[in-house]
């Protein structure tokens, strides 16, 4: 048996991305993407041995109809259903049974039914089994449903290698799932559960060592940790991050903002190799945090959290929502000035977005504020509804400026400027430091971006490369900045 898993493009390919990091690769001269979903090489280690399993990513590669394959799995998000539903008709005209999960799946299973042969709601790990099974025995069902949320002790870790992991720039490890919080605009907790379920340290530890396996030291990748909140149950990860030391590697996560309160966790974070945290902050605006239920960050303020995680060498990467209903025209400039201030370097802007299964998206359906459901444009960078004190387009124009203030040339030097002469990143600088011939190959690579008419680029170039044979400088952050930067100024109005 032949089994096709495939994880289908984000977007339609003409529109940048800020997660797809391709002004990164272009800029590197590499055709490598940010990093992989982790439900594929999940379901790779799922399949019992006898089954011939190929995984296909179209992010970095087409997608081969004509291929031989007997059955095609698809993992799907509702950003990507259109061209995962596109995929599976594809498939289905010429008679290959296709099977749909995912989060938007199991939110949507009546829509998804339409487009598949066989689904499944919740989990794959419980149910996946039974489902290779069935289609052996000719006896697919149409909806496989998982009526509980597995174990993750009693499940092997996930399977890399049939994944192009030279095209990845980094690698994803999941050690915990399930989210206690009811945020109305999320829907991990309806997915995953609201209690937190750990794999043990043995299996990530192991996980971890198998990503680093074909890695020399001085080219490990990063790992991104995808737990929803990598400290919730505070105790597993204090022995988690202990336990992550010896393996020397870089890694940043996501967590809730009451981190900033703990010391030792942060001292740990920073002594296994943790270089940032993604926090939701979601808006400065202590109205619009009741009304989306984020209660946790009613009792921070965010400026000392920041400050203080900083404090520890830690980055604090920022996720901030536009378009609430209790936002304003006034609401995009604070905002900008907020994260300028506070030198959060990175800062993830989303525009509002009811995805299906959220609390939101229920409010926004009863009130009849949706104004369409093209799963393509739930990207969180398009208007998809009706806001309450401004137009649409007005939410795209206020959107587009704070990303805009956030990531000009001058506001990323400044921020920079201020990380550098506080040597920030001095412990990832002795453990790792950069080599100067990287140094004077990044340098080269700049002058090339000097031919050209962006005069605040030419100048942002002649400010920074005093700076590049500077030992305090890590050059990836440049980079990195640059792809925003240039996200930033090529975004649509539309």
């Amino acid at each position: 048996m032949k089994l096709t898993l495939i994880t289908p493009r984000q977007g339609n390919g003409r529109e940048k991305n800020i997660y797809d990091y391709r002004y990164v690769a272009r800029f590197i001269f590499s055709k490598a993407y940010s990093g992989y979903l982790l439900a594929i090489p999940t379901l790779a280690a799922l399949t019992p041995p006898d089954v011939d399993v190929k995984v296909v990513d179209e992010n970095i590669e087409p997608i081969d109809f004509e291929a031989p394959t007997d059955l095609v799995g698809i993992s799907v998000r509702t950003m990507f259903a259109k061209r995962a539903y596109e995929i599976a008709s594809r498939f289905r005209e010429r008679g290959v049974k296709v099977v749909l999960g995912g989060i938007h799946t199991s939110m949507l299973p009546e829509e998804a039914t339409q487009y598949a042969d066989s689904i499944v709601v919740g989990e794959a790990e419980s149910v996946w089994h039974e489902l290779i099974q069935d289609f052996k025995n000719n006896e697919l069902k149409k909806v496989y449903k998982s009526g509980f949320h597995p174990d993750l002790t009693q499940y092997s870790i996930p399977n890399r290698s049939l994944l192009k992991n030279n095209k990845y720039l980094l690698h994803i490890v999941q050690t915990t799932k399930g989210c206690p919080f009811f945020c109305e605009f999320c829907s991990v907790h309806a997915f995953d559960g609201t209690k937190i379920r750990h794999r043990s340290l043995e299996q990530v530890i192991t996980d971890i060592k198998e990503t680093q396996r074909d890695s020399i030291r001085e080219r490990r990748k990063a790992i991104f940790f995808a737990d929803d909140n990598i400290v919730a149950d505070r105790k597993y990860a204090k022995d988690f991050f202990k336990a992550l030391i010896p393996c020397e590697v870089g890694w940043s996560c996501q967590a809730s903002i009451n981190v900033s309160k703990d010391d030792e966790i942060l001292k740990l974070m920073t002594e296994s190799g943790g270089g940032g945290i993604l926090i939701g902050f979601e808006s400065i605006a202590e109205d619009n945090l009741r009304q989306m239920n984020k209660k946790i960050n009613l009792t921070q303020d965010f400026s000392s959290a920041i400050q203080k995680i900083h404090s520890h060498g830690i980055l604090v990467q920022g996720s901030f929502i536009v378009g609430h209903d209790n936002d304003t025209q006034e609401t995009f400039q604070k905002l900008a000035d907020f994260i300028n201030n506070n030198n959060v370097l990175f800062a993830l802007i989303s525009i509002l977005t009811p995805f299906p299964g959220t609390g939101l998206f229920k409010r926004m359906e009863k009130e009849a504020r949706l104004l369409h459901t093209d799963w393509e444009r739930y990207d969180s960078k398009t208007v998809v509804f009706k806001p309450k004190n401004m137009t649409p387009p007005e939410l795209k124009k206020g959107f587009m400026h704070v990303y805009r203030e956030v990531y000009s040339f001058k506001s990323i030097y400044r921020k920079l400027k201020y990380f550098w002469e506080r040597d920030f990143w001095k412990d990832q600088n002795r453990r790792n430091p950069i080599k100067f011939k990287y140094r004077i190959l990044f340098a080269l690579r700049l002058l090339t971006y000097l031919p050209t008419f962006d005069i605040k680029r030419i100048e942002f170039i002649f400010k920074i490369l005093p700076w590049l044979f500077d030992r305090r400088v890590r050059i990836s952050t440049i980079i990195t900045l640059m792809a925003y930067n240039d996200y930033a100024y090529n975004l649509r109005k539309g």
